[in-house]
């Protein structure tokens, strides 16, 4: 039996995750950034490029959900998901995926 099949890893989640696909929602609403491609690769890539610049948050109970969810209401930590899909933003739309 392999590994995998041998526990259940659903409740494994990455918070992270969460934290900066609404943040990116957030800003790509904003009117500074209404003329940045929302293509499936730009939008992906901006969001990749954020996770990978951002601490990882995982979640496998509920208790660690409603600590993992706290980071939205914390100003100091949230700043960092915030500042990352910022980053993201400009750097894509300086280096798009397509032409």
């Amino acid at each position: 039996m392999a590994f995998k099949d041998e526990y259940n890893f659903t409740n494994l989640v990455n918070e992270a995750e969460n934290l900066v696909i609404n943040e990116t929602e957030r800003q790509l609403n904003l009117e500074e950034n209404n003329t940045l491609c929302r293509c499936q690769d730009c939008v992906l890539d901006i969001v990749a490029y954020a996770l990978n610049h951002v601490p990882a948050s995982y979640r496998c109970t509920f208790s660690g959900r409603l600590y993992a969810q706290a980071l939205y209401f914390e100003e100091d930590k949230y700043a960092i998901y915030r500042d990352a899909v910022k980053v993201a933003i400009d750097k894509i739309k300086k280096n798009p995926s397509h032409d």
